[in-house]
């Protein structure tokens, strides 16, 4: 590589972007879905479920790193080129949301409900209610309701009680007759609308008729608080700062501990947002964030019902299909139907799977038929988010049950299922499973499985490599790549990996495999910049990639210095990207879109070259810093020219096509939806896709 070309001054701090305020305009982009009428009024309210959601998980890590970093109480957890103060990030993040909530909830009140009530599902106030359907709330709240809920008044002898995060409680101040005196007092009291009780009441009726359950509590709050007056009401949530870590050198004995403690102490962590009902009396407001210290733009009035995300159990609705995407079943890879023998079919050729347009079932049969075959000797796997009810590990304890050698590199970190994985540790420990727990300071992010296997005098190594985790529930909603092989190189590569994880063996040499926090970095610069050379030389270069995010300031400036030698980029970047396309001089041959449509976009793939000979890879990597430098990520080469085919030559390029569901990426980081003349027909990738896996399905030669 010319020496020139690596160290070239390539770009300005203004022309890189903000991770958080992308991140926002990637929430936007769900937010657009919801408002979109070409949509079904079920996934509308879908979408508007996503995006309180995905701003709440914003809320609980990026925001209230933002907020600990303006106290002083940590430091960036890295240093970025965009040159924004700490303070700009946050006022500007701030600003930015409460235009997007006024936007969702005029969006929801507006178009959404309206139209579903017209339809027949219609959300009503208490004075809405028919007299059937009142005496039915009437029932519903004393025999339910009432029995379960805890009224709190605060005074000097009842001080205030622990607002949990993310709970939903009605706020309200009551007066009461002091009997002593004949005087009155006033007191801020509270009543949490505990999460056992579904927040969607279900009325009788001839249509879908719905009663938020805040709204029957506020309508009875004078039941609950008997004997006081109730002078103001509201609803109100409260987010805390979630972001949990473990410091590596307070873990002195049981990782699995420590991070149980440390759960424990996220309850009591510092608020970081505030939402009522619009509306809500000045006096009571105050009266609630006094003691919470939140500053007024961190208070968001909403006008609406609070969390949207109860609304996802509409998903559920029967009578409704006409409201919902067309169904869609999963095909099976080609010959991987039900009984087949998956360790023939993957002796024979590799095995690439596209979940979900192909089941996950394929996996979970790998998994299952290595528990049941007496030649299988040992199973390992990596577990990051495995869901709540996971077949996956229900065959690594029938495996270890059966008196396999069982391995299970359990990541105890990974965010929001930390209990989870503590408690799906437990349960294969108790089952024979060997568990180990990865790394403190790297989390195990890589998706790998290995099956030993005993084939006459051999031993045969059979492996599973990914970008999505080991999770049945969300493979049918996820776009992943999924590849099977008993390429023994791979199978060496997989063991010197596992004996890493397990035993921090370290020296091996790499076949195949480019692991993080090792050499992912240093390579995918290195495959950036080999192409940029390769175009100095006026030789033919390209460079694709999809990623969930794009982050890394190195790899940026590598991209951009391909984009100044000439190297045409075509970026599929689902969520934040920190890389400005199409500035002069700088990026004018980058391409970047965004795809948002049914499911989550969640695959990774890196193409660098032309034609047959690009090198391709998939990867559990997105480009950045985290990613690099304190994760155990893995990419790997696809090597069977039919894989490499189909991916470079169908999956990517339909990708790229997209005319319905794709936003361009503009300079100044804004997006716009992919412009089609209307004498091009519409080409919306997802749909395509599922045709593709069929086609797939039914042919060996793909």
């Amino acid at each position: 590589m010319p020496t020139d070309l690596v160290n070239r001054p390539c770009a300005l701090p203004e022309h890189f972007g903000n991770r958080d305020l992308s991140w926002l305009e990637f929430n936007l982009r769900v937010l657009e879905e919801a408002e979109d009428e070409s949509n079904p009024l079920l996934e509308r309210i879908k979408f508007l479920a996503i995006f309180s959601g995905n701003l709440d998980e914003f809320f609980m890590v990026r925001v209230s790193g933002l907020r600990s970093q303006i106290m002083g109480l940590e430091e960036p957890e890295d240093e970025l080129p965009e040159q924004m103060t700490v303070h700009e990030i946050f006022q500007q993040a701030h600003a930015r949301i409460h235009d997007l909530v006024q936007r969702q909830y005029r969006c929801l009140n507006e178009q959404v409900l309206p139209r579903l009530a017209a339809e027949g599902i219609r959300l009503l106030s208490p004075d809405q209610l028919s007299d059937e359907q009142k005496e039915f709330a009437n029932d519903f709240f004393r025999r339910t309701v009432f029995p379960v809920l805890t009224p709190m008044a605060i005074d000097p002898s009842h001080p205030t009680p622990h607002l949990r995060n993310r709970g939903l409680y009605l706020a309200a101040i009551i007066e009461q007759h002091v009997s002593r005196n004949g005087t009155t007092k006033q007191m801020l009291a509270v009543v949490q609308l505990t999460s056992v009780l579904s927040r969607l009441i279900r009325l009788p009726g001839p249509q879908n008729d719905y009663l938020l359950l805040e709204q029957l509590v506020a309508s009875r709050m004078s039941e609950l608080f008997g004997g006081s007056k109730i002078l103001r009401v509201t609803t109100m949530r409260l987010t805390r700062d979630a972001d949990f870590d473990i410091d590596g050198d307070q873990v002195l004995h049981d990782l699995s501990q420590a991070v149980e403690e440390g759960l424990k102490a996220l309850r009591h962590r510092e608020p970081v947002r505030l939402e009522v009902a619009a509306g809500t009396d000045g006096e009571l407001l105050e009266a609630i964030r006094r003691p919470l210290k939140l500053q007024p733009g961190e208070i968001f009035e909403i006008d609406g019902p609070l969390d949207l995300t109860a609304f996802i159990d509409w998903q559920g609705l029967d009578a409704f299909p006409h409201l919902r995407d067309e169904p869609f079943t999963a095909r099976r890879p080609f010959a991987l139907e039900d009984g087949a023998d998956i360790f023939k079919l993957i002796r024979e050729r590799d095995i690439f799977v596209h979940h979900p347009y192909e089941s996950f079932s394929c996996v979970v049969d790998f998994l299952r038929a290595a528990a049941e075959d007496p030649d299988v000797l040992a199973i390992k796997q990596t577990l990051y988010r495995a869901g709540s009810e996971s077949p996956v590990i229900r065959a690594l304890i029938s495996a270890a049950e059966k008196g396999k050698n069982v391995t299970a590199v359990v990541e105890l970190l990974a965010r929001f299922d930390e209990q989870s994985n503590v408690n799906w540790a437990r349960q294969l420990e108790r089952a024979g499973v060997h568990v180990v727990y990865g790394f403190v300071e790297l989390k195990t992010h890589c998706k790998i499985t290995l099956v030993v296997r005993r084939e006459g005098a051999e031993l045969r190594r059979y492996v599973h490599l990914g970008t999505g985790n080991y999770n049945a529930s969300t493979a049918k909603l996820y776009t992943d790549f999924g590849l099977f092989t008993a390429n023994a190189e791979f199978g060496e590569d997989a063991t010197a990996l596992f004996n890493m994880l397990t035993g921090y063996a370290r020296g091996h040499h790499w076949h195949h495999l480019v692991v993080s926090p090792f050499d992912l970095h240093a390579q995918t610069l290195a495959l950036i910049l080999r192409e940029a050379g390769k175009a100095e030389r006026g030789e033919p270069a390209a460079i694709t990639a999809k990623v969930n995010a794009l982050v890394d300031p190195e790899v940026i400036k590598a991209l951009y210095r391909a984009s100044q030698a000439g190297v045409k980029i075509n970026l599929i970047v689902r969520g934040s990207c920190c890389l400005k396309p199409g500035i002069p001089g700088i990026s004018e041959n980058i391409r970047v879109i965004s795809i948002l449509d049914r499911f989550l976009e969640h695959s990774r793939a890196y193409v660098f070259g032309v034609g047959d000979t690009a090198d391709v890879y998939v990867a559990s990597a997105d480009w950045m810093p985290r990613n690099f430098r304190r994760r155990v990520e893995v990419m790997f080469p696809l090597l069977d020219p039919r894989v490499k085919r189909r991916v470079l030559g169908r999956l990517l390029p339909i990708l790229l096509e997209d005319n319905v569901k794709a936003r361009q990426m503009q300079p100044d980081g804004t997006y716009v939806r992919v412009t089609r003349d209307e004498s091009e027909p519409k080409r919306r990738a997802q749909v395509r896709l599922i045709a593709e896996a069929l086609e797939t399905s039914l042919r060996p030669d793909l």
